[in-house]
């Protein structure tokens, strides 16, 4: 199946049941005027890692996991497509607070599970370049924007994200997320994406 095919079909169903589209719970810990803070509990995902630059790791990735929710498991179970689709560099630190490069293994990109799966009763992909993983709970920082899903763009919003994070003098663990919440075809003013940053356990509002 051609990947324009794939994205279409996928895409076609995300945007005609948007607003019923699963997302990770999570709640609010800190609201700032930059970006807030949310605690995720533990999360089902299917990852896996293409050697792609940033532009094009999304897309290429996409065809392999939508192969896996769409019946290529050991069950040949149908599993509804959640949001949001994420991005992160494999195995390589940031060298800068405003780069995100692509690592030896190149990018990660996941697929959240339904909440309603756990890793005993999720189906298991019959491709084996799809890993079954649970993230263990977490805060998360988050910096929310529209617009494209170009790497330049997305450079220009880490680097806010991070001056503003530095400011408040919170520290991030890890590498960056790229999260995306919507369809390739949707119009580029209304697109949610975010970009997350793992920081240490928040009680407090940062100073």
């Amino acid at each position: 199946m051609a990947l324009i095919h794939v994205l279409a079909v996928v895409f076609t169903q995300f945007l005609g049941v948007a607003m019923a589209i699963e997302e990770p719970k999570y709640t609010v810990q800190v609201k700032t005027e930059s970006y807030e803070i949310r605690h995720y509990g533990p999360t089902l995902v299917a990852e896996t890692q293409v050697q792609a630059d940033f532009d094009r790791a999304g897309n290429e990735a996409f065809r392999i996991l939508a192969d896996f929710i769409f019946g290529n498991n050991t069950t040949q179970t149908k599993i509804a497509m959640t949001a949001p689709v994420s991005q992160q560099a494999e195995k390589i630190e940031m060298t800068a607070p405003v780069s995100m490069q692509q690592g030896p293994s190149g990018f990660v990109v996941q697929f959240t599970m339904p909440e309603k799966y756990t890793l005993e009763t999720l189906p298991r992909p019959n491709d084996e370049r799809v890993k079954i993983r649970e993230l263990p709970a977490r805060d998360v920082a988050v910096f929310t924007y529209s617009g494209s899903w170009s790497q330049k763009r997305y450079l220009k919003k880490l680097e806010l994200f991070t001056a503003a994070l530095t400011k408040d003098n919170l520290v991030a663990v890890g590498n960056p997320v790229f999260a995306r919440f919507n369809s390739p075809f949707s119009l580029w003013f209304l697109r949610r994406n975010e970009i997350w940053l793992e920081v240490g356990k928040v009680s407090t509002s940062p100073n």
